[in-house]
Parts: C-alpha cells; structure tokens; sequence
C-alpha cells in the first residue's frame, strides 16, 4: 500500500472482531512505525503500554464513561499512549516558544501507528475520551495517560465509510 492508499482507505474502526488476536509481529510492525515518527528534537517524549486481556478491559472501562467507546471492549489490543518529559532541548524550545511540542509529537506518533495499522490490514480508532487516574491505575502508569489506541482485526460488516472532509480550498492558502 502507497501512502495515498493508506489515507484512503484508514478510518476509526469501531466495531472489531474480538475472536481475532492481532498477531506479535503486526503489532510489532506497528510499535516500529510509531517509534520512526519525527518529534521535536527527536526527544520521543511518550511511552507505549500494550494492553491485553484483562487490562485491555481495565483500560477499556477508563474509556466508555458516559456511553462512549463503548466498542473499545471488543478491540483484542489497546495501546495507552503516555506523556514523558521532554529531552533537556525540547523543554527549553517549550518554554521559549510557549508551545506543547509533547502533544504534537504524541498526535504524530499515533498517525504513524494507525498508518501502518492499516497497511498490516488492522482497524484502529485513536481515543481520546478517557479517564486518565482509571487508566494509569490499571496498567501502572505515573505519567499522564494523552490517548488509547483500539486495535484488532475490524468485524465482517465494518465497510469502508465515505470520507467526509472539508474541501481543500477551505484548508489551504497558497502565496
């Protein structure tokens, strides 16, 4: 799959087949994706934590409050995605330019991941509805918890809806 392909055809996959396990190496090839995502001052600010079984369904209660996401219970996988202290140069650039490159580099990473989910046939919804003292509770966590990301094979039904976007003239201004 080109990129195009991939942006084409992604989209957050809310009904999974729970029967599926998402095999190691996909999701290795997934985890790998992520970690090559740019940041600022390659200082990776974010951390990783795979859920499976039982803290998959820990982690999928810290993000169903109030009738949302309640598919994420079906997903085999959730990747909890944690804020890190920035590298020494980021923090710095931080306080001088009075911006979240953290946030940023954790929205680039989870493109990254869900990019390459696709390309290994993967459905993924990235999350951000979440209960963050739940979720570090249940996978052990002492820095704050940005996103979950649902991941798993999508159900037999789940068809590739149309996109609906913005036209590019409202996005773009070219000088």
């Amino acid at each position: 799959m080109n990129f195009s392909e991939i942006a084409n055809s992604r989209q957050s996959c809310r009904s999974y087949d729970a029967s599926r396990p998402v095999e190691q190496e996909k999701l290795d090839a997934v985890l790998a994706a992520a970690r090559l995502a740019p940041s600022a001052c390659n200082g990776q600010p974010y951390h990783f934590t795979v859920c499976r079984g039982d803290t998959a369904k820990a982690v999928a209660a810290g993000v169903s409050s109030m009738g949302m996401n309640q598919f994420a219970a079906q997903a085999p996988v959730l990747i909890v995605i944690s804020e890190m202290p920035y590298s020494k140069s980021a923090a710095l650039g931080a306080k001088l330019k009075g911006i979240d490159y953290r946030s940023i580099d954790i929205g680039i990473a989870a493109a990254y991941l869900t990019a390459e989910a696709t390309a290994q046939g993967l459905g993924s919804c990235i999350l951000g509805w979440l209960d963050d003292g739940k979720i570090r509770k249940a996978c052990g966590l002492n820095q704050p918890v940005r996103l979950v990301i649902a991941l798993g094979y999508p159900s037999q039904g789940d068809v590739l809806r149309p996109k609906k976007r913005k036209q590019l003239s409202e996005l773009v201004t070219e000088l």
